[in-house]
């Protein structure tokens, strides 16, 4: 089987916010910069566990971006990719993207592509959906559990009030969320034969941006938060009821 996995650069959840030029971009001043934890919790490490199974099995990592994602996708091969793919150009509209992920799974006849539900910064949730559209192959999102015997997968999700299985046959494209597999720590094995993996840099095929960011906004601040003395229900009702507006 031949599996590739999508993998984003995205800021570490305890990065301060800011935006430069007008609010028209992100401020990478000081941001630490780590794997999608999506990706790298649930997709990669479900792609290894499937390795584990049958090391017949070939896992490649792709993303779109800049050089500086490489001690990214370095960091996904030291966790266990067998090689990586970039492609190289900073456009962050999700159709762009997809596109240039859909043409190197086309080229290299994937039977699985592996995506998180979505990345921490943008959460637009689309590129699995895009890819699937773009490749003709089947989808399903927000999966928490997969497996495959032959050409066949059992994917499970939850839904409301309970949980759905779907048969599925490859080639597939897979989102994957909490539930799918288990966060891992590259070893020092990994990080030492993740220098000398193979990292191919190829450039982006002719795709047009549907989207472009006009501006960033942060929320408003919260406003002080008021006492009142357990005694002063009529104030804590005047409060709730002119000012809350909640009753």
């Amino acid at each position: 089987m031949k599996i590739l996995v999508c993998i984003s650069k995205t800021p570490d959840t305890t990065a301060k916010i800011a935006f430069t030029e007008g609010n028209t971009k992100f401020d990478e001043n000081g941001v630490q910069w780590i794997i999608n934890p999506y990706d790298e919790w649930y997709s990669l490490v479900r792609a290894i566990e499937l390795k584990e199974k049958d090391p017949n099995t070939l896992i490649h990592l792709i993303t779109v971006g800049g050089a500086d994602t490489e001690p990214i996708i370095r960091k996904a091969l030291a966790l266990g990719g067998d090689e990586a793919i970039r492609v190289d150009s900073s456009n962050n509209d999700s159709f762009f993207i997809a596109k240039q992920i859909a043409a190197v799974a086309k080229e290299g006849a994937y039977d699985l592509i592996f995506t998180g539900k979505e990345t921490i910064d943008y959460n637009s949730s689309s590129i699995g959906s895009m890819l699937s559209a773009i490749l003709d192959y089947s989808f399903v999102s927000l999966a928490n559990h997969f497996d495959c015997v032959g050409n066949t997968a059992t994917v499970k999700r939850e839904i409301e009030g309970g949980e759905e299985t779907c048969e599925v046959n490859l080639p597939l494209v897979i989102s994957c969320q909490k539930g799918m597999a288990e966060q891992r720590i590259p070893n020092m094995r990994g990080i030492m034969a993740a220098r000398t993996k193979p990292l191919k840099v190829v450039a982006p095929i002719d795709a047009i941006a549907t989207t472009s960011i006009k501006k960033f906004d942060m929320p408003v601040a919260k406003s002080g938060v008021k006492l009142v003395a357990p005694d002063n229900m009529d104030e804590l009702v005047r409060l709730l009821k002119e000012e809350a507006k909640v009753i």
